[in-house]
């Protein structure tokens, strides 16, 4: 046990590395892209710190060409995920014992890897199997997730130096306890940080963790696993169960011991584990903290004096950098009449010179959406606009797609006289941009109408050089975004800058990436101690005159 109080290394930002052409990072990730594709691995369990085979296998393909698997992944069932409870109850008092130093210093060093020798592994899995470009995986897999486990450490040692004040003759004290019971850690395909947060944060704080990932998005998490294993987590602490979500979801809800939830995925299966833990709740031996982060229709508002220009390059960014795939991206705008035709000259310039394909061809800005019924739902809903161009639908630019090699869609704009139209409404998760031209003189009550449109509440941006304008969509749409941007795109948080998380539908807001997240997985217990008790039960009111 260290004696001592000790100040971790002061957290900082991981350079992004640019992968220009003739650079050393680019020639090194390409020789790892190469290796992986050439590799078929076969991803077991992780219970307890043993490796676990089921024979129940599904395949890890990738999604810009799909005939090419890259391995497959054994499935969990009940069985499996009972062993991984009793491994994270096995392993809970050990590991909640060990001093806080000693827990923050496996994801210091899981972070030194990261950044260094385990970068290129896990950008190349997170560009293949989930097809990110060099630049996005790297933003993501590299630097967030080196990221999160910086600042958690740092944010973690500012919650527990937050102490209450003492009266004379006693010393009153806040141990911050884990939660009483395990946490289920439930993460996406669509951000490989995400993935490492979600369980690394509550095991941070002392708890122990099942952990499912998502089914297209297993070869990234058993790299992360790799990680931690190196990086000294004892066994048991994380536990992997990759799986349906019924077969490894049901039985992880229905355990007594259950102590929180940490997750990111679609609304619907979120309201779905609400319901399910309210109808557990009296079997439950304390209340599960629920955090989760889901959907979102996140907006771009343009005010009739921002530059339009700028409003273009963000809309491209922010609706179309890794298919639209991000719960952030931007997937409607409010233009003003009078801004209108420079933005729509600006995409229609834009949206050709927008290479999509293999990400493996540095030169594509988009890759393929994650698997064939992302697919089917994006082309469909393509098919429906051109169906309605004429009546609610103005106009569509761009829309192509095509899934003989991969699941390549297009970056598309559709246009609509209806803020109502379907896609303005409803979280479709691709590159799918919908646009409402909206009169100059009608900016108030059309900041009225993006903040009811939608019942999500994740990000949005406003777009305005008149600073009057600027103040007011702040408060007209203060609630329509946890992470609400000002001339920028409302994609691209970064951890220490922008904590993340909005609510509505979005999610509970526990902002991943700053100690309000964490605080969700601890328990503190107030200690009083008085130096010298009381002798005698009376007390003065109690005397006579």
């Amino acid at each position: 046990m260290t004696i001592g109080i000790a100040s971790p290394p002061s957290p900082v930002n991981e350079p992004v590395r640019a992968y220009a052409p003739g650079s050393p990072e680019r020639a090194s990730l390409r020789r790892e892209l190469d290796r992986q594709a050439d590799m078929q691995v076969e991803v077991p369990l992780r219970i307890g710190g043993r490796s676990v085979t089921t024979g129940r296998l599904g395949t890890m393909r990738m999604p810009h060409d799909h005939r090419h698997a890259l391995g497959t992944f054994h499935k969990a069932g009940p069985e499996e995920v009972a062993a991984a409870i009793e491994a994270a109850e096995a392993a809970r008092p050990a590991w909640a014992a060990l001093s806080w130093e000693d827990r923050a210093a496996v994801f210091l060093r899981a972070a030194e890897l990261l950044a260094g020798r385990f970068r290129d592994r896990l950008n190349a899995a997170t560009m293949l199997v989930q097809s990110k470009t060099a630049h996005q995986a790297e933003i993501d897999a590299a630097c967030e997730l080196v990221d999160f486990f910086r600042f958690n450490v740092h944010y973690y040692r500012s919650i527990l130096e937050q102490q209450p004040a003492c009266a004379p003759g006693m010393w009153n004290r806040l141990e911050y306890r884990p939660l009483d019971g395990f946490v289920f850690a439930v993460s996406p395909f669509n951000f490989t940080s995400i993935a490492g947060n979600l369980p690394t944060a509550p095991a941070l704080c002392g708890n122990t963790v099942v952990w499912k990932p998502a089914s297209t998005a297993v070869l990234s998490a058993h790299y992360i696993m790799d990680l931690l294993d190196e990086a000294g987590l004892p066994p048991g602490v994380i536990n992997f169960v990759p799986g349906s979500g019924a077969e490894v979801g049901d039985p992880v809800l229905a355990d007594p011991r259950l102590g929180g939830v940490h997750f990111t995925g679609s609304t619907e299966v979120f309201q779905g584990i609400w319901r399910t833990v309210g109808v557990n709740i009296g079997a439950y031996r304390q209340y599960p903290r629920l955090v989760g982060e889901t959907g979102g229709k996140d907006f771009v508002f343009a005010h009739p004096s921002a530059d339009p220009v700028a409003v273009g390059v963000a809309l491209v960014r922010g609706a179309f950098e890794y298919q639209g795939q991000k719960c952030s991206a931007a997937s409607r705008a409010y233009l003003p009449e009078s801004l209108f035709p420079a933005v729509r000259e600006y995409l229609a310039d834009t949206i050709p010179q927008l290479g999509i394909g293999d990400v493996r061809d540095f030169k594509n800005f988009l890759g393929a959406v994650i698997d064939d019924r992302s697919y089917a739902k994006h082309t469909a809903a393509i098919a429906e606009a051109h169906e309605k161009v004429g009546g609610d639908v103005v106009e569509i630019l761009g829309g192509e797609a095509s899934d003989e090699v991969g699941y390549f869609v297009g970056p598309t704009v559709i246009v609509t006289k209806n803020p109502s139209y379907r896609t303005m409404c409803e979280e479709l998760f691709g590159p799918i941009l919908t646009v409402y031209v909206y009169p100059d003189d009608a900016f108030d009550q059309t900041l009225a109408l993006c903040d009811r449109t939608s019942p999500y509440g994740l990000t949005g941006a406003i777009f305005a050089r008149d600073r009057g304008a600027v103040a007011k969509a702040t408060r007209a749409l203060r609630h329509a975004a946890g992470n609400f941007y000002i001339n920028d795109k409302p994609t691209g948080a970064v951890v220490g800058q922008q904590p993340f998380g909005g609510s509505r539908a979005s999610g509970t807001n526990d902002k991943a990436g700053s100690a309000l997240n964490l605080l969700r997985w601890l328990s503190p217990r107030t200690i009083k101690e008085t130096f010298d008790p009381p002798r005698n039960f009376r007390y003065p009111y109690m005397e006579e005159v």
